[in-house]
Order: structure tokens, then sequence, then C-alpha cells
């Protein structure tokens, strides 16, 4: 990680707590200095700090900077996409994904957009326009490109769809059922599942062989993977 990682300026002084702190994610690190750079004339504006996004301690990087934004190029990752603003997110939950990058597959900005990253700009894009998703994106607004914005919006209505017929499998099974089901995500012997609904270790054996009969699934693993794809909470509702 380069310099630029504390929470004081050059003379000592702490930065307003209003500025947005940003930290720019990039490969190419001469394209890092000169956003960086560029960035340092907006007053509300402030980079906390670089690093590459194949860097092996991005992760620690996020959670120790606790940035406002992040920009990230994703070109890199390709179909790991998705699972890397993912585990960005998770590094600093507050933190709002903003997507720079030379990339223009839709496919990719669908995976993004699926993890939940606030805005997709094009590199061309001028810094200017940048300043204003960064500012925006900090006040919980997005921004996608408007020729890639009608296919994600269809991905993820789609999305929304597949999730519904998926909760709809578990309409099959009773009140109880699902209690036990519930007690089978969450990773619970069947002793245990039986102390918390007060019922005897025999019954949930029998509600297990009726739910894996009407799931038609023949281990607890086959279940488990059914009722999280049907969003199937630990307290046994979708969530």
């Amino acid at each position: 990680m380069l310099a630029d990682s504390q929470t004081w300026g050059a003379a000592g002084q702490a930065h307003p707590m209003s500025r947005v702190r940003v930290l720019l994610v990039d490969d190419h690190l001469m394209v890092t200095e000169v956003l960086a750079a560029r960035l340092s004339g907006a007053s509300d504006l402030w980079v906390a700090g670089r690093c590459g996004t194949s860097d092996p301690n991005l992760l620690s990087i996020v959670s120790g900077l606790r940035p406002d934004v992040i920009t990230i190029e994703t070109e890199p990752l390709g179909e790991a996409i998705g699972s890397r603003l993912r585990e960005l997110a998770r590094a600093w939950p507050r933190a709002r994904i903003v997507v720079l990058t030379a990339d223009h597959d839709v496919r990719h900005a669908i995976a993004a957009a699926r993890a939940g990253a606030a805005a997709w700009v094009a590199k061309e894009q001028g810094a200017a326009e940048l300043e204003t998703v960064l500012r925006g994106v900090r006040r919980g607004r997005s921004w996608y490109p408007p020729d890639l914005l009608g296919e994600i919006l269809r991905e993820l209505r789609a999305d929304v769809d597949r999730a519904r017929e998926q909760a709809g499998t578990l309409n099959v099974l009773s009140p109880r059922e699902r209690d036990v089901l519930a007690g089978i995500v969450e990773g619970k012997p069947g002793r245990r599942i039986a102390q918390d609904l007060a019922i005897s270790t025999d019954t949930v054996r029998t509600h297990t062989r009726n739910i894996f009969a009407k799931l038609d699934v023949h281990s607890r693993l086959e279940a488990v993977r059914v009722a999280r794809e049907a969003g199937l909470t630990p307290h046994g509702t979708p969530a």
C-alpha cells in the first residue's frame, strides 16, 4: 500500500469528518497517483489510501482505513468480481463501492450490481463526473451508465422472480417441519432441535424424513442447500 493511509494531514491536523474518505484500488498505481492528485483539489474529498486490486492485504487495508467510498478497477478480477466485491463489503460494511474500470462487459456490471456496488464508472469519463459520483454515493445514491442499466435491471428483476419461485418450494412443508429445517440450517443436531422445539428426538427424525421426501433430497446437506436457495433464515422464515 502507498502513503496517505493515516487520518492526519501533513501538518498533523485531523481531516474534517465531513470529508468523503476515499480508497483508490487499482493495479495501475500511476492511475491512482494521477487520480489522487486530481481529487486532492476538491475540499470535500480526501484520498485516505491507495493500493492494488491484487494486493493480498486489500481486505485488511479496507478494514483498517474504514473508507466512506472505495473505487476499484475490477477488470483483473474477471468472473470473480461478485465474490471480491462482497468480501470488500464485509471488510467494512459502511463503505460504498464504486467500480472505476476500463471493462465494458455488461455481465460484469450485472455481477457488480448483484454484489451491491453503488456505481459503475468508465475510466474514460471525466474526473469532474467521478467527483459527482463519489459525492452522490456517499449520500446513498447510485449510478450506472444508461447503456448498461436496462440489462442490469432486467437481470435483477429476474433474480427477484427466481427467488420467489424458490421460496415457494418450502410451501409444501408444515410449520413444524419448517422449524425443524431451520434447525438443520443452523447445523443443530437432532437432539438440540428436539430440545429447542420441546418435542422428542423421534418426532424430529420423523419430521426430517418428511422434509427429505417433500423436498426430494437425500441428506441434510442437500436440505440446507434447498433451504438457503429459498431464503430460509435460521428462524424459519423467508429472508
